[in-house]
Parts: C-alpha cells; sequence; structure tokens
C-alpha cells in the first residue's frame, strides 16, 4: 500500500498533499434502567485527500472496499483547491517522519468478548439498583480500534494505531417528587481492566443520588469555592483549553487582543499544560493527523500566557511553532486545532491544607454540565458540601458555578498537589464528537466565585 499511496502523491501540481487511510472497530452496549437497551459491533475503511494550492484547501473524503483509485482521489483534491480563493501561506515547518506506532495496549478489550462486557456491566446494574431510593439507571460503554496510514507529499509515512476504552454510570432516585442524579464517567488508553473493578463506584453514585434528596439547596452568592481534580480539570478544558485552540484566536480579533502572549492571567502558583506527548492517557498520541511529533504544551507558565494550540496552518499564520494539535475524529473530516491531555500542575498541599482557613465556602466536585460563551462560564457541579470552619460539612443539592474566566482565574490563589487526571471526557468542536481527551487538576481554590442552585 505504501507504494500505492507515495506514487499517487507524486507529481502532484499542489503546494502540498497529504493522504489519510483508516481503519476502525467499535463496540458499544447500552443499559437503560435494568434492561439492556442496545448492543452493537461495527467496523469501518475510509479515507481522505487534502490538498493546498495558494492558500485554498480542497479537501475529499470516501469509502472504499480494495484498494481505493488514490490519483484520482488526488486530482480532485487539487482541482477542489484550486477553485478556492484563499490567502496565500505556506505551512509551518514540520520535518517529514517515517514511522509505524504500535497501540498502547495493556488488557486489549477486542480480547474480552460481548458475553464477558456484559457479564461486568450486570454485575453494576445489580450494584446500583440495590441502593433503596433508586429510580433509574444508565450505563454505556464503548470501546474502540483506530488504525490510520498518513502520508505526505513532503516524505511523510506513518502507520499510527490506537485503543480506546470509556464507560460512563449513572443512577437516578426519587422520593416523591423530588429527584437528583449522580454519576461518574472513567476511561482508559488501550485497558480493558480498569472497567472491571467499578462496584464501589456503583454503589457510591447511586447513594450519593439518594442522599442529594434531603440535601438542601446552597443559599446563592459569592463563596470562597473548592474544585476537585475532575471539576477544576474540566473547568481548565473548556474555559481556558479551548481559548488557547489558535483558530479561535487567529479567527476573532478580540481574542487576539485578549490572548496575547506576556499577559498575566493568573499568579505565580498557576500552570496549565496541554500535550499528548504526556503518556498513557486517552488524549495521548505520537503524531498528530498531519504527521506533526505530539508535544507538551505549556499554556500559562507562573500566571502568564506562554503558548497556545496549533496546526500547521494557525502555526504558519499566526508565526508561531506546530504543536501537533491537528486532530480529526475519522476520515471524514479534516484535522482542526484541538487539546489532548489539558491540566493544571501540581503546586504543594492537600485538600485539608487549602480549607484549612475558610470559615464558610463550597466544595464542589465532580461534573454534571455547562457552557462557556467566549470568557463567560458557567458549571454544574454533580456534587456539592458547605465548608464550614476548615472543615468539608454537610452535603449541598448540586450547584451551579458562573463567572468570568480571567476574573476567576485572578481569583485563584491555591493549587494543591494531589494532580489526578479525568479520562472519562471526549471533547467536541465543528461537528467532530466525542474525540478521546483527558483534564485534569490538583484540588484548587477560588475567592469570590458566584455559586446558585442547580
Amino acid at each position: 500500500m505504501r507504494d500505492v499511496i507515495e506514487a499517487a502523491l507524486k507529481g502532484a501540481e499542489a503546494d502540498y498533499v497529504e493522504i489519510r487511510l483508516e481503519e476502525t472497530e467499535h463496540t458499544f452496549l447500552w443499559y437503560r434502567g435494568r434492561e439492556l437497551e442496545d448492543i452493537g459491533r461495527s467496523t469501518g475503511v475510509g479515507g481522505n485527500v487534502r490538498a493546498l494550492v495558494k492558500g485554498g484547501w480542497g479537501f475529499v473524503s470516501f469509502n472504499f472496499n480494495g484498494s481505493p483509485d488514490l490519483r484520482e482521489k488526488v486530482s480532485l483534491a487539487v482541482a477542489q483547491a484550486r477553485l478556492v480563493n484563499g490567502d496565500d501561506f505556506r505551512l509551518a515547518e514540520a520535518p517529514p517522519v517515517v514511522d509505524i506506532v504500535p497501540a498502547h495496549v495493556l488488557k486489549d478489550p477486542r480480547a474480552v468478548s460481548l458475553a464477558e462486557k456484559k457479564a461486568v456491566l450486570d454485575q453494576y446494574i445489580e450494584v446500583i439498583w440495590g441502593v433503596p431510593g433508586i429510580e433509574s439507571s444508565s450505563i454505556y460503554y464503548g470501546d474502540g480500534r483506530r488504525r490510520v496510514t498518513f502520508a505526505s507529499s513532503l516524505g511523510s509515512y506513518i502507520e499510527q494505531e490506537n485503543v480506546d476504552v470509556s464507560l460512563r454510570l449513572n443512577a437516578m432516585a426519587r422520593d416523591g417528587g423530588e429527584v437528583q442524579q449522580a454519576g461518574v464517567s472513567l476511561g482508559s488508553l488501550g485497558d480493558f481492566s480498569f472497567a472491571e473493578s467499578l462496584h464501589p463506584q456503583a454503589r457510591e453514585v447511586a447513594e450519593k443520588a439518594v442522599t442529594m434528596l434531603k440535601a438542601p439547596k446552597v443559599r446563592g452568592g459569592d463563596y470562597t469555592v473548592v474544585l476537585d481534580p475532575v471539576l477544576a480539570g474540566v473547568f481548565i478544558h473548556e474555559a481556558f483549553g479551548h481559548l488557547s485552540e489558535a483558530d479561535h484566536v487567529y479567527q476573532d480579533q478580540r481574542m487576539r487582543d485578549i490572548m496575547v502572549l506576556g499577559r498575566r492571567f493568573g499568579g505565580p502558583h498557576l500552570n496549565v499544560v496541554d500535550g499528548a506527548a504526556v503518556p498513557g492517557l486517552r488524549g495521548s498520541y505520537k503524531y498528530d493527523d498531519e504527521g506533526v511529533p505530539a508535544s507538551r504544551t505549556y499554556l500559562i507558565r507562573d500566571g502568564v500566557l506562554v503558548g497556545r494550540l496549533h496546526s500547521r496552518e494557525t502555526a504558519a499564520k499566526m508565526g508561531e511553532g506546530p504543536t501537533g494539535n491537528a486532530r480529526a475524529i475519522s476520515y471524514r473530516f479534516a484535522p482542526i486545532v484541538r487539546m489532548t491531555n489539558t491540566f493544571i500542575e501540581p503546586r504543594e498541599g492537600t485538600l485539608q491544607d487549602i480549607i484549612a482557613d475558610v470559615k464558610e465556602g463550597v466544595y464542589a466536585c465532580n461534573w454534571y454540565g455547562g457552557m462557556t460563551s467566549m470568557e463567560q462560564f458557567t458549571f454544574s457541579a454533580g456534587e456539592a458540601y458547605m465548608i464550614r470552619n476548615g472543615r468539608v460539612a454537610e452535603s449541598l443539592r448540586p450547584v451551579m458555578l458562573s463567572g468570568n474566566l480571567f476574573t476567576t482565574l485572578q481569583n485563584l490563589d491555591a493549587v494543591a498537589g494531589d494532580l489526578d487526571m479525568n479520562q472519562g471526557g471526549g471533547c467536541g468542536k465543528g461537528g467532530q464528537s466525542p474525540l478521546p481527551v483527558s483534564n485534569g487538576s490538583p484540588h484548587i481554590r477560588i475567592r469570590k466565585c458566584l455559586v446558585g442552585g442547580a
């Protein structure tokens, strides 16, 4: 196949051409209530060609059986690129790479039968429904394999494979007209074993949903808020990470005026990193979908904005270097700038250390949902507790946290040392969702954060 690909690229009348061929396998099980609602296994084979001519992109995607006519696809992509009246530019430099990258696999989910997977999930159904007060539940399990062959007119040829696993447990409790729910999302890069021993988590989810039925609502207002690693990770991903994706910055003059390298956004204790070169996580890989090596990119260092995430195109247009953050969820899409593993670096101390001097505050954990609009954010915590006189006190109904990102970062005055990465999420952007990512943080403390009932 390599000879066929390189022959199709040879002589193409374009500034740049790349070919991406992809094989996928996917397995899923979905429970609603006690019943198995859906189960399936699918495979797919497809590819795409992307061509650049004088700043205009042409893109062709296709399914195929056997050997596709790649020379025809290249010609069509080049012809499309010639029709686009783009801003003439050259892609940022990226040395050609030739490599074969096997999947990171510990316990391979492909070696576990559907019957075995179902038997494991059946146990979690029984655990959840064994807690009095549970009204409903849902469980989703999915695993997938993706093998990509990438080649470019610059001489790159990369074969890369990854295996992804994800699982979500959710329980809903009811007492008359009162309804509350709790959930947990988990995942791994190529290791099924984490999904086999979640009985404590399944019981905890159910018990939390029941407990919240009797919990009081928070009195709305400004509080000192402490976020657990899960919610803090979601916060830094959603509220700050997306603003660090260079296509957002380049396309919006207002954001270019705000997201100026060298600007201070927080105290010297704040460091924010994104990088697929961080090993063993769901957002990890060796090369992105443009064949650029993965990196570990500081976005904020010592409170100062020092970097952003790039594709080769955005790096060229902004006069910066590519970071290996061009990703596509499948061959049906061209790669765009995406996060990988995004987190706040740990400092020192524990949860108890950063709540010790809090007279009255809120401890917000886990995540349920939220939205961002540029620098404004609203997040719903999956669970919450009052902090009273330096101690975590009574449970609360789920709370909502709202504010301005940049004000909140300035008010973020303490970062603990207990970094934990959440691998249960998926990121959406440009119609491409859910892209495997991970995010995380130690416990963090934010002074004067607006809190309301969810």
